[in-house]
């Protein structure tokens, strides 16, 4: 552990915020610790400094007695509430990509390495979460951000904190892990049809209208079937579009940033976002390309994911 210089020991910040962000675990010890009085803390102070005025202007031993009583469960609720939070350790986990807008969460394993049990504890990043460790336990906690743009969502500050045993003191420690979740585009709403396809490809069975797999929408053509029209498209004056079916997978398209509609760049890596889920979802091999990359036709959870990733780091 890297030794603090009494400048950053007593930066605001620090009590808030946490030290650096870290990979390694997290042992909590005296430096992460904090403790301050609660309101109830605070009133059984004034009450107990009440006692006392009172003992001293009726010259009372019993209420001397109570009073000392009272003062000594105070001073010693302050050494068993560092304790409720002394020597448990700390480790990031992995966290999952997300779509925009959805709730990433950031995984948090919390060791008690010792033989006492760990009592009303309560873990917070956006939304507290209460839990009780077991002696000479591991558990897992799953803290969810919301997110709100694509790219590197980071988990911020990690406060684990208690206010064992009376409630007169809480105890905290604010903690922060190099832990971060991609965050992929907010797939388009609006339903589009696919990109247009090469001649060949349309010759080799994509403009029949079978009744398997929805493939997508495509401009309406006089003699296309009534039963295909997109009516809800139509009734919302976004134009009249036909909807395609293929019975054939196994023809390619391709994905390509510069044929994607919208009026900027978040628009169109959201129609991507769209199509790659759709072409995945119904299992058409699909190239994608983006300015500087290029990856060939191919499906499954792998290829999805590269296309997924490029999209969120664009």
């Amino acid at each position: 552990m890297n030794r603090l210089s009494l400048k950053e020991r007593f930066q605001l910040s620090r009590f808030f915020s946490g030290e650096k962000a870290v990979d390694e675990p997290v042992k909590l010890t005296h430096r992460r610790i904090f403790i301050l009085p609660t309101y109830r803390g605070l009133n059984f102070a004034i009450l107990t400094a009440f006692l006392l005025l009172m003992a001293f202007v009726y010259n009372n031993n019993l209420v001397y007695l109570l009073t000392f009583l009272l003062a000594s469960i105070f001073f010693i609720t302050i050494l068993h509430s560092y304790k409720a939070l002394a020597g448990l350790v700390l480790q990031k986990g992995q966290s999952k990509p997300v779509f925009a807008g959805e709730a990433a969460g950031f995984t948090i394993y919390i060791n008690n390495p010792v033989d006492v049990e760990r009592f009303n504890l309560q873990i917070k990043l956006e939304q507290p979460e209460s839990l009780t460790i077991k002696p000479q336990s591991k558990t897992c906690v799953t803290l969810y951000s919301l997110t709100q743009k694509r790219g590197w969502h980071t988990a911020g500050t990690v406060t684990l904190s208690s206010t064992y045993p009376f409630g007169l003191f809480r105890v905290w420690s604010p903690i922060r892990f190099n832990l971060k979740a991609l965050v992929y585009p907010k797939p388009s709403l609006q339903e589009r049809p696919f990109p247009e396809m090469p001649s060949t490809n349309i010759q080799k069975g994509f403009s029949q209208k079978g009744t398997d797999d929805f493939y997508g929408l495509k401009g309406y053509q006089p003699g296309d079937s009534i039963k295909h029209i997109h009516w809800k498209a139509f009734a919302k004056g976004q134009g009249l579009f036909s909807k395609q079916y293929s019975s054939d997978s196994s023809e390619e398209i391709w994905l390509n940033y510069d044929n994607a509609p919208g009026h900027n760049t978040e628009e169109r890596l959201s129609q991507l976002c769209r199509w790659v889920i759709d072409a995945e979802r119904i299992g058409i091999p699909y190239g994608f390309s983006l300015p500087g990359l290029k990856l060939s036709p191919d499906n499954g959870t792998t290829h999805t994911r590269k296309c997924l990733e490029a999209l969120a780091l664009f």
